[in-house]
C-alpha cells in the first residue's frame, strides 16, 4: 500500500508576461515558465517524478494537441522519461493541473511534480476567435444558439443586477481595481490604472458588460514546483504550504440551473476546502479569483461565504483594495493582469506564492499569511479552490 505524504509544498515558481506575444510560440511559452520554475526551486531534471501540463485551446486554436509530449520534448527531457500529462478542464485547466499534481505528491507516488499552464490565444481574431472561445458553453443549447462567453455573462449580469438593486458602478469598480493593482505587476497585460469613468462608458460589449467589464485575450504560461514533507526535509528546503483543495461541478448549461447567478460549484468547493485547511474565512489574507467578467468577481465573492448574495457591492470600494479587509487580486485579475484560459490558475498561485515569500515586490500584502485562489471553468461549470498558507 501506497503510504500518504503528510503535506505538499510549492518550492518554486515562475511565469512569462501575460499579453499579445506575438514573437513567441506555445512551446516558447510553456518552457520559459517551467524553466524559471525550476530554477527558483533550485531542482535537476532527476528530482522530477512527473509533470502535469494545464491547456484548455490549443487543439482548436494553434491545431497542437499531445501538449505533454510538447512540453518535455522541447524542454529537454524526454530522454528521461519523465511522465507529462495535459490536463483540461476549460477555463479552469490550470486549477486542475495544479490539483493532480498535489493529490499525485499526497498519495505518495511521487516527491516532487512540475505543474505548467499556457495559452496562446493571439493568433486568430474576429469571429473566428470568437467561435472558438464559445466552445467552452454547451455547445448545442447556448452556443448553437449564438451565445458567447461574454452574453452568457450578460444576461447572468442583467437578472443579478434586477434582483439585487446593484448598481452598474459596483462591476467598474472591481475592474478599477484589477487596474490599480496590475499597474504594478511587471507580469501583467494590462500596466494602466484606470478611472471609474473610464470603466463606466467603454464600449459596450453586451449590455449590461462594456470592455472594461471582459477579460482579454491572452497568450502567456505559468509554472509551478511542487515537492513533498520528506523532500523539503531530506533536502533542507522551505517553500509555502498548500493547506487544501477542492474541486466542485455545476451543470455545464446555464438554462440548468436553480439560480443563474447562485455559483453553486463555487459554495460547494468553498465549504470543502475550508474544512480540509481547518481555518476560518477571516484568516484569509488575501484572494486571486476568477474574474473574466466583472460579474464574477462580485458573485464569487458571495459564493465563497464573504458576502451575503447580493452584497459584495459593499466590499468593492474599499475591503477588497490592496491595503483592505481583503485584498482581492493583488496581481490584477483576469481583467488586468490577462486570461490565457489554461495558465491563469497556475498563475493564481505564482502570485499566491510570491505574496507568502514576501517578495511579491509593490504589490506585497503585509503580514500575508494566507491565501484563497479560485480558478472556475466556463459559466461556472466546475470551481477549483486551493487554500495556501502557513
Amino acid at each position: 500500500m501506497i503510504a500518504l505524504s503528510n503535506e505538499v509544498y510549492i518550492i518554486g515558481a515562475g511565469e512569462t508576461k501575460f499579453g499579445e506575444l506575438w514573437d513567441k510560440s506555445l512551446r516558447n511559452l510553456a518552457v520559459e515558465a517551467g524553466l524559471k520554475a525550476i530554477e527558483d526551486a533550485g531542482i535537476y531534471s532527476r528530482d522530477i517524478g512527473v509533470i502535469y501540463g494545464a491547456n484548455s485551446l490549443a487543439g482548436i486554436i494553434n491545431k497542437q494537441e499531445n501538449i505533454g509530449a510538447l512540453i518535455t520534448d522541447f524542454s529537454g527531457l524526454s530522454e528521461d522519461g519523465i511522465p507529462s500529462l495535459r490536463v483540461e478542464s476549460s477555463t479552469a485547466s490550470g486549477a486542475a493541473a495544479l490539483r493532480e499534481a498535489y493529490l499525485s505528491i499526497k498519495s505518495g507516488e511521487y516527491d516532487v511534480a512540475v505543474v505548467g499552464g499556457v495559452e496562446k490565444m493571439t493568433d486568430i481574431h474576429g469571429s473566428d476567435i470568437l467561435e472558438k472561445l464559445s466552445s467552452i458553453l454547451d455547445r448545442e443549447w447556448e452556443a448553437f444558439f449564438g451565445a458567447t462567453p461574454a452574453a452568457m455573462a450578460a444576461l447572468i449580469a442583467r437578472k443579478y443586477m434586477h434582483d439585487f438593486n446593484v448598481e452598474k458602478e459596483a462591476l467598474s469598480m472591481f475592474s478599477v481595481n484589477d487596474h490599480a493593482n496590475s499597474s504594478k505587476n511587471p507580469d501583467a497585460q494590462f500596466r494602466n490604472k484606470l478611472t471609474l469613468q473610464q470603466a463606466m462608458n467603454a464600449v459596450e460589449v453586451a449590455d449590461p458588460l462594456n470592455l472594461m467589464d471582459c477579460s482579454p485575450l491572452s497568450d502567456g504560461a505559468a509554472a509551478l514546483v511542487l515537492a513533498s514533507e520528506d523532500f523539503m526535509k531530506k533536502n533542507k528546503r522551505e517553500g509555502v504550504h498548500i493547506l487544501s483543495s477542492a474541486v466542485a461541478e455545476d451543470y455545464l448549461s446555464v438554462g440548468s440551473r436553480k439560480s443563474i447567478y447562485t455559483l453553486s460549484s463555487t459554495k460547494l468547493a468553498a465549504e470543502k476546502v475550508f474544512q480540509k485547511a481547518k481555518i476560518k474565512r477571516d484568516d484569509i489574507s488575501f484572494m486571486e479569483i476568477h474574474d473574466s467578467f466583472s460579474i464574477y468577481g462580485l458573485l464569487e465573492m458571495e459564493d465563497l461565504g464573504f458576502a451575503e448574495k447580493g452584497k459584495a457591492k459593499d466590499l468593492v470600494y474599499d475591503d477588497i483594495k490592496l491595503n483592505g479587509r481583503l485584498p482581492v487580486n493583488p496581481s490584477g485579475g483576469l481583467k488586468a493582469k490577462g486570461d490565457p484560459y489554461g495558465a491563469v490558475g497556475v498563475g493564481q498561485a505564482v502570485d499566491a506564492y510570491r505574496q507568502l515569500k514576501g517578495v511579491a515586490g509593490a504589490n506585497q500584502i503585509k503580514n500575508a499569511r494566507y491565501a484563497l485562489l479560485h480558478n472556475m471553468a466556463g459559466t461556472g461549470t466546475s470551481s477549483i479552490i486551493h487554500i495556501l498558507g502557513e
